[in-house]
């Protein structure tokens, strides 16, 4: 079995696993990081902040931003799809999508690649996947670029950091379009939680619930004697998704482990009480409070702890305000997937209730939401102070620029950052100086190292599959060594571009027994409670099904596959100069009869061997055996000049033939011990 690692980010993983002839591609991640390189694109255009002071370099491609001096591309926001050139995208036959956040490169690797397979995805990671790509694409085409920088990648060790410090620069993609985002969700096949699917017989993949967000799932990968498990993006904390399986991932031959805590020295607990206090603290202050923010998520439980927080502390008359082009499809979705939810909020359907808060915010008229800032409704319902939820939390799309620039001259007001996948300093060096205040408070549920180590002991996996920076501790904190993955378990680390041969080998298949086949076996016990049946049979081989069958000769005149295949080579060797040969054509030994009468077992019983000697003439045997009477065993037979040595599983006859004696002598004499031997070993 192996393993291709094209994405360098563990937290949008793509790799792709060959095993059995198969390969499967494990999601497909659109790092979306690259884009803080990008200055914003504005809702209102405005003249930009001047070149840098040499424009013959990049031809103005890049502006110097803020007062720290931060270098931007003045261009549409460009991201990284998994890596190509190392597994081309036309050999996957199948993809796996864990979750909504890991499948934003689908249409990278499906369209206009050659991809010819299958996706399987769960039906809440399909449409608030859909949710994601469509928010992007509304973002992207308010403001759009009439032209498209690219000499400043040809230049990029002489720009200054952290341009210079980009990898994969040549790989970085525009998003793409609305009908290649159609084409390929349309190839997407929705599965449920534990529901198999075969790929070309060869094998089983199965989703099992991960408890990290609505739909979200790890990959059981079996066959009929090897289970492989990836792991992705999970969860054992207590929030609105469904909790995790961790039954059906135990005793695998192999786990991929991947999109662990991205904030490892901070538990999302605390995060989202300081949270709720600073944004408590600052309405009462009458500032406004702004979250950049996904549109699904951790936004539903922010929307149900902060409301529950804000009426604690009198603040129930301010307002929520929720801005996204998809926000509506956001709310109404999370309320109608019951069964993708926790068993706290999937009770509260049957009550009957809203399974989130958020429900009940709507009706009441304290959460609004609008698809953007020209909406009729803001007008007249917008007021402050307030809370603001909008996109892009990278601060470069998005209604989230506008109110970057609205509300970023007031001290009064904040901005907190709660997506841990963005570096906010960097997303915030286009909007310097800014005097409204910042908090970073990162909201990250996935399994942290802790806990990661803990559901490998218990899973009990053979081997563990673990991107390279899992085994050494995080750049923040390098000296706290248990922030690392070390089991006592054979681990293979990769990084991007690496190849693994992983060691899982098939050594076993399944093989169906036809059932007249199985009417006609005879089983012989060879020990009490051990029965053994000799089985000759036709083996077919369909769809990577292994059946045997029942073994029948043709009928007279009966054409079978066989001669067609004889007759074409006949045919085609008329015409050379190579004679047929005559085996060819004549008629073969029947296939039934060619199959042994009996297989011998066990060892030479050399008493019964002596005695059955006797009884046809042989008199003068002498017998020597080994301690205790056991094996090895002797028989010699002095007139005969022979020598027979038993061990366990061997009978050896040693024969010398003297001078003067007759061909005929000696071969009756070996037909003796011959057919004596095989009187007195055990057969079936």
């Amino acid at each position: 079995m192996r393993f291709y690692s094209l994405s360098d980010n563990p937290n949008k993983p793509c790799s792709v696993l060959q095993f059995k002839q198969v390969s499967i591609m494990l999601d497909c991640g659109l790092d979306l990081s690259s884009s803080l390189h990008f200055l914003p694109l504005p809702v209102v255009e405005k003249g930009v902040s001047m070149p840098l002071n040499n424009p013959d370099l990049v031809d103005g491609e890049l502006r110097d931003c803020g007062s720290g001096g931060t270098t931007l591309v003045d261009s549409e926001p460009e991201f990284l799809p998994p890596q190509e050139e190392l597994f081309s995208f036309s050999d996957i036959d199948t993809i796996l999508i864990s979750n909504y956040t890991c499948m934003l490169a689908l249409p990278f690797i499906t369209e206009k690649t050659g991809f010819r397979g299958k996706v399987y995805a769960t039906e809440p990671s399909v449409l608030l996947g859909r949710i994601f790509m469509e928010e992007m694409q509304e973002y992207l085409g308010r403001a759009p670029r009439h032209y498209q920088a690219t000499k400043w990648k040809t230049v990029l060790a002489q720009l200054p950091p952290p341009l210079c410090d980009i990898k994969d620069v040549n790989s970085l993609r525009t998003l793409y379009t609305k009908e290649i985002m159609e084409a390929s969700l349309a190839k997407v096949q929705m599965v449920g939680y534990n529901e198999k699917m075969s790929v070309f017989g060869l094998l089983d993949v199965c989703p099992v619930s991960s408890g990290y967000c609505l739909g979200s799932c790890n990959w059981v990968i079996t066959t009929g004697y090897e289970k492989i498990v990836y792991l992705s993006s999970s969860s054992t904390l207590t929030t609105h998704p469904k909790a995790m399986d961790q039954t059906s991932i135990r005793g695998a031959d192999c786990m991929i482990m991947t999109a662990l805590t991205q904030t490892p020295t901070q538990m999302p607990d605390p995060m989202i009480g300081d949270f709720c206090r600073i944004v408590c603290e600052t309405l009462k202050a009458s500032g406004n409070v702004l979250v950049p923010c996904y549109p699904s998520g951790i936004i539903y439980d922010l929307f149900e702890c902060l409301s529950t927080q804000m009426d604690m502390n009198g603040l129930t008359t301010i307002p929520l305000f929720f801005f996204s082009p998809v926000a509506d499809s956001s709310l109404a979705y999370s309320n109608i997937m019951a069964e993708w939810l926790s068993t706290a909020k999937h009770n509260r359907v049957y009550v009957p209730e809203e399974p989130f808060v958020h429900g009940s915010l709507v009706r009441g008229g304290r959460l609004k939401s609008f698809p953007c800032l020209g909406s009729e409704t803001v007008t007249a319902e917008y007021r402050q102070p307030c809370v603001v939820f909008t996109g892009h939390p990278s601060l470069r799309c998005g209604d989230v620029v506008h109110f970057m620039e609205l509300w970023g001259s007031s001290p009064n007001n904040l901005v907190v950052f709660t997506e841990p996948s963005f570096n906010h300093q960097l997303a915030l060096a286009p909007f310097q100086p800014l005097a409204m205040k910042t908090v970073h408070c990162p909201i990250d549920t996935s399994l942290n190292f802790t806990q990661a180590r803990k559901l490998i002991r218990e899973a009990k996996p053979a081997c563990l599959v673990v991107p390279q920076r899992y085994t050494s501790p995080p750049a923040s904190a390098p000296t706290r060594m248990e922030l690392v993955i070390d089991p006592d378990i054979p681990t293979f680390p990769y990084r991007k571009l690496d190849i693994i041969k992983l060691p899982v080998v098939r050594t076993l298949e399944h093989l169906e027994l036809a059932p007249e086949l199985a009417q006609r076996l005879v089983p012989c016990e060879v020990r009490p409670g051990v029965a053994v049946a000799t089985v000759t049979g036709n083996l077919i081989v369909k769809d990577n099904k292994y059946t045997l069958a029942l073994l029948e000769d043709p009928e007279e005149g009966e054409v079978t596959q066989e001669h067609k295949r004889l007759k074409r080579d006949n045919s085609s060797s008329r015409g050379s100069s190579v004679p047929v040969s005559s085996s060819t054509t004549t008629s073969q030994f029947p296939l039934t009869k060619q199959k042994p009468k009996h297989y011998l077992y066990g060892s030479l019983n050399s008493t019964e061997f002596v005695s059955r000697l006797n009884s046809r003439g042989i008199t003068d045997a002498k017998v020597e055996t080994g301690r205790d009477g056991g094996f090895p065993v002797q028989i010699h037979l002095p007139q005969e000049e022979s020598l027979i040595q038993v061990v366990e599983d061997e009978t050896h006859v040693l024969y010398d033939q003297v001078d003067g004696t007759p061909p005929v002598q000696t071969e009756g004499l070996r037909e003796v011990l011959r057919e004596t031997i095989l009187s007195c070993v055990n057969k079936f």
